[in-house]
C-alpha cells in the first residue's frame, strides 16, 4: 500500500510541475498587461584605419576612439601602417572586411586608391565613414566626418600667413600627397584665397612630403637653395611645418621666413617657441577619432543624421550636412583651433 501510494503521490509532483512549465500557465489573465521583453545589450566592433601609427597625430586619434570605446561599451581600435601607403591601409581593410567588423572609419592617405576597398566593405555590409577625404566618391562611404569646412580652413590658413608675411613675397605649399582630398583643398582654397585678396603675393609650387618630415626637409633646403628671397611656407601634413622650421632655423632666418600650417604641439612646440614657426592650426585628433565612431553607432542604431544634429561631441554640437563635390555625404563640425608660443601649453597632445 505504501508503494501504491508513494507511487501515486510521485505523479501527482510531476504533473503539477509539467502544469507550472508549461506555456499556459504562465500566461498573464485577459486583464493583466503584458509588459515587453527587455531587449539583450547589443555592442558593436569598430576598426579605425589611420594613414600611418608612427604619428603622434594619429597617436592621439586612438586616444579619441578608445575613449569612445570605453564611454559606449562597444569594440573599437586603431589600425594602420608603418609608414603612410594606400595600397597598406586597403590591406587592413580588407583584413577587417574578412573578420566581419561592424563599420570601419578610414582615414584614407589617398582616397580614389581606398574607395575600390571601402566599397567592398560596404558592399559586405560593414558600415564605411571616412575622416579626411570630403572628395570621397558617392557609393564608397556612407558618410565623411570634417572637423570643419576645409576651404573656410584653406582661407584661414592664408589670412594668417598673409599677415605674417606683409601680405607680399613668394610662398611655397605642401600637402602629404597630390592625391590627398583634403590637403590639396586647404592648399587650393588658400591659394584662390591669395590670388583674390594679396596680389603681392606669389605661389612658386605645391610640393609632396609623402607624410615624412625627412622629405619635406631635404626639399625644403633644396627650395631655400632656389628661391633665397622666400617669404612663406603654408603645411598640410603635421610634419611639413617642422620639416620648415628645422631648414629655416638651421640657416637662421626665423625672422624672414613666416610658416604657417596644420600641426600639433607636440610636433611644433619647440620651433613655435623659437619662432621658427609662427603658427600651427589644426583640430584635436581624439575628437574626430571619437565622432568618426558615434557616427558608426548611429548608423547602426538606424539613427538619422540630419543637419544641426549634436553628436554629443565637443566641436560636433551643431553639424552641417552637405554633399561633397563627389556626391558622398559629409559632415562638417565647427572644431578647428590656433595653436602658438602663448597657448600651446592648452593644447598639449
Amino acid at each position: 500500500m505504501r508503494k501504491r501510494l508513494l507511487t501515486i503521490l510521485s505523479i501527482f509532483v510531476i504533473a503539477a510541475l509539467f502544469t507550472a512549465c508549461s506555456p499556459a500557465a504562465n500566461e498573464p489573465a485577459a486583464d493583466e498587461p503584458v509588459a515587453d521583453e527587455p531587449a539583450a545589450d547589443e555592442t558593436y566592433t569598430f576598426g579605425t584605419v589611420v594613414k600611418s601609427i608612427a604619428f603622434n597625430w594619429f597617436l592621439r586619434l586612438e586616444e579619441g576612439v578608445l575613449d569612445y570605446a570605453e564611454d559606449s561599451g562597444n569594440e573599437a581600435f586603431m589600425q594602420g601602417p608603418s609608414q603612410a601607403d594606400s595600397a597598406a591601409q586597403v590591406q587592413i581593410i580588407e583584413s577587417l572586411i574578412a573578420q566581419g567588423v561592424d563599420g570601419i572609419c578610414n582615414v584614407p592617405y589617398g582616397v580614389p586608391e581606398n574607395e575600390p576597398a571601402q566599397k567592398k566593405a560596404m558592399e559586405a555590409g560593414i558600415y564605411v565613414v571616412t575622416h579626411e577625404a570630403s572628395t570621397a566618391s558617392e557609393g564608397t562611404v556612407n558618410y565623411d566626418v570634417e572637423p570643419f569646412d576645409n576651404c573656410a580652413y584653406g582661407e584661414e590658413i592664408m589670412i594668417e600667413l598673409a599677415s605674417r608675411m606683409g601680405e607680399e613675397g613668394q610662398y611655397v605649399q605642401f600637402v602629404g600627397s597630390l592625391t590627398n582630398a583634403t590637403h590639396n583643398i586647404w592648399t587650393d582654397c588658400a591659394l584662390a584665397y591669395q590670388q583674390e585678396n594679396y596680389p603681392n603675393m606669389e605661389l612658386i609650387g605645391k610640393f609632396e612630403s609623402k607624410e615624412d618630415q625627412e622629405v619635406a626637409y631635404n626639399t625644403f633646403k633644396d627650395i631655400l637653395d632656389t628661391y633665397p628671397d622666400l617669404k612663406g611656407v603654408q603645411g598640410s601634413a603635421a610634419g611639413d611645418v617642422v620639416a620648415a622650421g628645422r631648414a629655416i632655423e638651421e640657416a637662421g632666418l626665423n625672422d624672414k621666413i613666416a610658416v604657417v600650417g596644420t600641426s600639433i604641439t607636440s610636433y611644433a612646440g619647440e620651433l613655435l617657441q623659437t619662432g621658427a614657426v609662427d603658427l600651427a592650426m589644426g583640430w584635436d585628433p581624439a575628437l574626430s577619432g571619437y565622432a568618426c565612431n558615434v557616427v558608426l553607432e548611429m548608423l547602426m542604431n538606424g539613427v538619422e543624421i540630419v543637419d544641426g544634429m549634436d553628436l554629443g561631441v565637443p566641436g560636433y554640437e551643431n553639424i552641417t550636412l552637405t554633399v561633397g563635390e563627389n556626391g558622398a555625404p559629409v559632415i562638417f563640425g565647427s572644431a578647428w583651433i590656433k595653436i602658438d608660443a602663448d597657448n600651446m601649453l592648452d593644447y598639449d597632445f
